[in-house]
């Protein structure tokens, strides 16, 4: 009988589409704060994103394009990330204003008031003072609509500003007759190589071909093709006093003839209110899909505010007929599936795809779809996918987690061994540590930074990738792929119970667990160390039991809330060390759970969705995310949260509101109260889904640590240390003397002693299982110089001390593996006394520019000799001769010969850039210098 309940409510239920639950929808909510969020128009998943543009530089607070904050309008683009932390988009920027046309931003611009400024689900509408002109937005998937009334007679122009934002690499604006043009824009910021085209059309007639437009590309010329990288063109018109003009906009990611189909599918109405109308309507039918009750309107605006946020994207990215841009530039039809673009798959795979597994299965077997495209066209599944580029942004390959997800559920619709196939490709790549982690089961600082991240959530990916296995019955790879996703044992300190990182073999000391660094990924210590989502039973065992582990999820929570370290704008939301302002704390209240304590968990859970979300601005703690930060509401909120997507489970919480129905693609409706029993929640949804039979995998066996001092004076005692107590470790050394002799690994039985420069490799096994090998490179100083230091280095760029600089070891292009060491904004100045007169005919140091990173050459490099220490002659000076706008990551030796000079110390001086010039997304910032080895014959 519950069976026929459920399908009778269903048909009932979806006959409620015509109910306003957009009337909740508040799209300012994240638009102040951090939350970066935008207010324009939008429908579900559409490709177009119609919003007013109040900040045209990169900040960080400007990423959506608009902050609440802001007075001052410069436009109104197509193109809009929903919360994201780095900036793009903003594409086909129109802004109307009267009288005499200007073409720069301060010309155009207007400012506003939020009194006059509206917005609800798929509708804007503000007022620009300066110009007195009243500016409403609507939308379709493809097709901006803008109406715009002139309060006072005069001349009207619409100004398009193709150099909006992002840089301009290519654009084009072709004149098809005086109510239509057509426009297209290559553009560069996170995404390298974004394309897009536009179809114009005016309501009424907005030039004469003869004295037709203004543009700086071609001034002063009639011509009905523009083109170049600076292209800003006023379009003008006489109107009366409250005269309406209406602008259509039709994009496309792949040509004219796109963006022409688009607006005849999409764009024929000239009735705004019939778009508006539709667009709400788009909205309700997809917000009815959770209906939720409660006498509190702040709960429901910040629930269905939470949803509209989830269904911002991905965005659909191909034409009506199918047409669409690949990862490789190439055209391709989409046959039985809608490709989209723009996953933030770090944020996303923890709570908005689990959610869109449970309310929407077709669209995330189109996700899929999509990642197995992008796969066959770039080369791997997407990691950060912008407009058809892969912006490498972020860590881990979790296209797989989305993958498993939906076939651990049993959502079908696309092909399960090219999915298969794909993920298992983006684990074998030999990038972002793969190779390290590959051989060595972990990855070190020496190989990878952020390299007890990556090790982290590679060994959930892997896991990911092995139920997909265990699916398919290949019994191989899930071996394989099981006994890699335990590689978090390797970073697992046994002493502290906290994942650390790893330097030449040992553990990276000094370690504070509240330093956020670049071995964590927008994080610290404390964040990371629950992040074992793929084997929390085996982390609990690490822990020394349920108890145990209980007090250290205690600890993040009671921790003080001050982070040391690098300062991290995503940190935010702390409860203890605690942030729900950023992803990778999401899980861990529920982790209360698996020790027997729900009611922790309910205590955490219900105090973050009192506290944590509003019906404001400021309403989200952190960035939007893509929808993950409004997906953990919504899922928390209905008494669920998915801790390990690729199981079909949720691990559950008492729900937030009274009743809530959940409307699924089936026609059936489930019913969620307070009272509802926990063992039901616990597979909602996925009541039907048969597992797939459990197989046998290998045990990974930890890497023993190495410890000893990595460059030492004379000889220095090696000590090798086992995870595991039953563990027997074996070793080999190799030093100069040994490179023709063949040489074993032996039993290792106690500390032994090195006076050469040697490299000692080990390995633990257990039962037969073998770990990976750890080595270790140890150093004999080349020299027994003293060295002093007159500047402040930051404590995040030591490189191990002030011998860094005279120890003959270099560091690498990627400074974040701590070779380098770091100061800012001060000239750096080193003196070494070779502790007697030496002759000096050669001098170098090597210095370091990442210039998106504020780090910078010198302006110049001196070098002065003294006998005494406090007299010194200057021997030569070298200018530098890169420029600081080369944004590639390079070194460069400040070397010279000079005339023999007898010394016995020599200074270096290294002058600093200064503050960062305008041009620079941190103006006005204190440049670094990077510095390494300092070199003398």
């Amino acid at each position: 009988m519950q069976k026929y309940f459920f399908i009778l409510l269903g048909l009932i239920s979806h006959n409620l589409f015509s109910q306003n639950y957009s009337q909740y929808v508040n799209p300012f909510i994240g638009t102040g704060g951090h939350g970066h969020t935008f207010p324009g128009a939008i429908v579900p998943f559409g490709m177009v994103q119609l919003s007013p543009d109040t900040r045209i530089d990169g900040s960080w607070d400007g990423c959506s394009g608009y902050h609440y904050s802001d007075s001052v309008i410069y436009g109104f683009s197509h193109t809009h990330l929903n919360g994201t932390g780095v900036s793009d988009y903003g594409d086909i920027m129109l802004m109307p204003t009267m009288g005499k046309p200007g073409l720069t931003p301060k010309e155009y611009s207007s400012k506003f008031s939020h009194n006059n400024e509206k917005a609800t689900a798929g509708f804007y509408s503000v007022k620009l003072d300066r110009h007195n002109i009243d500016v409403r937005l609507t939308t379709t998937k493809r097709v901006g609509y803008h109406e715009y009334k002139f309060n006072k007679a005069g001349n009207a122009n619409i100004i398009l500003d193709l150099n909006h934002r992002d840089k301009l690499l290519e654009g084009e604006v072709k004149i098809i007759d005086s109510k239509t043009i057509e426009v297209f824009r290559r553009s560069e910021a996170w995404a390298t190589n974004q394309y897009i085209f536009a179809r114009i059309e005016f309501s009424k007639p907005m030039f004469e071909t003869k004295s037709l437009i203004e543009s700086p590309s071609q001034p002063g010329v009639a011509s009905t093709n523009y083109n170049g990288t600076k292209i800003q063109i006023a379009f003008s018109s006489k109107v009366k006093k409250g005269e309406k003009i209406l602008v259509k906009v039709a994009i496309s990611p792949t040509g004219y003839e796109g963006a022409g189909k688009n607006m005849l599918a999409e764009g024929k109405s000239n009735d705004f209110e019939t778009i508006k109308k539709q667009a709400e309507a788009d909205w309700n039918k997809e917000l009815s899909k959770i209906e939720v009750k409660s006498d509190n309107k702040d709960k429901l605006k910040i629930f269905y505010t939470a949803l509209y946020h989830v269904f911002t994207q991905p965005n659909i990215n191909m034409d009506v007929d199918g047409k669409y841009r690949g990862r490789d530039n190439k055209f391709y039809m989409a046959k039985d599936f809608d490709y989209y673009t723009v996953f933030s798959l770090w944020d996303t795979f923890r709570g908005a795809h689990p959610l869109m597994t449970l309310i929407d299965r077709k669209r995330t077997a189109d996700f899929v779809n999509t990642f197995i495209k992008q796969r066959e066209q770039g080369g791997r599944i997407p990691v950060w996918e912008l407009a058809s580029n892969e912006t490498e942004c972020m860590i881990g390959y979790h296209g797989v987690s989305v993958i498993a997800d939906a076939m651990a559920k049993g959502i079908t619709g696309f092909d399960y061994e090219k999915a298969f196939e794909a993920s298992k490709n983006s684990a074998m790549q030999d990038i972002f540590g793969l190779n390290a982690y590959k051989q060595n089961n972990y990855i070190s600082i020496d190989d990878e930074h952020e390299s007890v991240s990556k090790t982290l959530e590679y060994a959930y990916d892997d896991w990911c990738i092995a139920q997909m296995a265990k699916i398919l019955n290949k019994k191989d790879d899930y071996e394989y792929f099981m006994k890699r996703s335990q590689n978090w044992k390797n970073l697992y300190n046994p002493n502290n119970g906290f994942m650390q990182a790893r330097k030449n073999g040992n553990w990276y000391e000094p370690f504070d667990p509240n330093e956020v660094n670049n071995n964590y990924t927008e994080g610290n210590s404390w964040h990371y160390s629950y992040s074992v989502p793929q084997d929390i039973p085996g982390l609990i065992e690490a822990h020394g039991g349920k108890e145990k582990f209980e007090q250290f999820i205690d600890a993040i929570f009671s921790a003080s809330d001050k982070t040391t370290g690098r300062e991290q704008v995503d940190i935010t939301g702390l409860m203890g060390q605690y942030a729900q302002g950023n992803e990778p704390s999401h899980h861990i209240a529920y982790l209360y759970n698996f020790v027997d304590k729900p009611q922790k968990t309910e205590e955490k859970i219900k105090y973050i969705l009192d506290n944590f979300y509003k019906n404001s601005p400021d309403g989200l703690i952190g960035n939007e995310d893509c929808g993950q930060m409004s997906a953990w509401y919504i899922l928390s909120s209905m008494g669920i949260y998915s801790i390990t997507p690729g199981k079909p489970e949720w691990e559950t919480v008492i729900p937030y509101f009274d009743e809530i129905k959940l409307h699924l693609e089936d026609g059936t409706t489930k019913i969620i109260t307070k009272n509802t029993p926990k063992s039901e929640l616990k597979h909602l949804g996925f009541e039907n889904v048969k597992s797939a039979k459990d197989l046998k995998y290998p045990e990974q066996t930890a890497s023993p640590v190495i410890a000893a001092d990595r460059l030492f004076d004379f000889s220095t005692q090696v000590k090798i240390i086992p995870l595991n107590e039953k563990d027997k470790v074996y070793y080999m050394t190799l030093d100069d003397d040994d490179k023709n002799v063949r040489k074993t690994f032996k039993a290792y039985k106690e500390p032994f002693t090195i006076s050469k420069t040697t490299i000692v490799s080990t390995y633990a096994e257990r039962n037969g299982e073998k770990s990976g090998i750890t080595t270790a490179n140890f150093n004999r100083r080349p020299n027994h110089w003293d060295i002093t230091i007159n500047s402040n280095v930051n404590p995040q760029y030591t490189a191990g001390g002030k011998f860094a600089l005279i120890d003959g070891i270099n560091g690498d292009v990627n400074w974040r593996k701590g070779e380098w060491q770091g100061y800012q904004g001060q000239t750096v100045e080193a003196i070494i006394d070779f502790k007697s007169p030496q002759q000096i005919n050669y001098i170098s140091s090597t210095y370091l520019q990442d210039s998106r990173a504020w780090i910078l050459m010198p302006k110049k490099v001196e070098y002065y000799a003294s006998m005494d220490g406090k007299t010194f002659i200057l021997l030569k000076t070298l200018e530098n001769s890169i420029d600081s706008k080369d944004t590639n990551v390079q070194t460069k030796d400040f070397s010279t010969e000079v005339l023999p000079t007898e010394a016995r110390y020599l200074k270096v001086k290294a002058y600093h850039f200064g503050k960062l010039p305008e041009w620079h997304q941190g103006a006005g910032g204190e440049a670094y210098i990077f510095v390494d080895e300092i070199s003398v014959k």
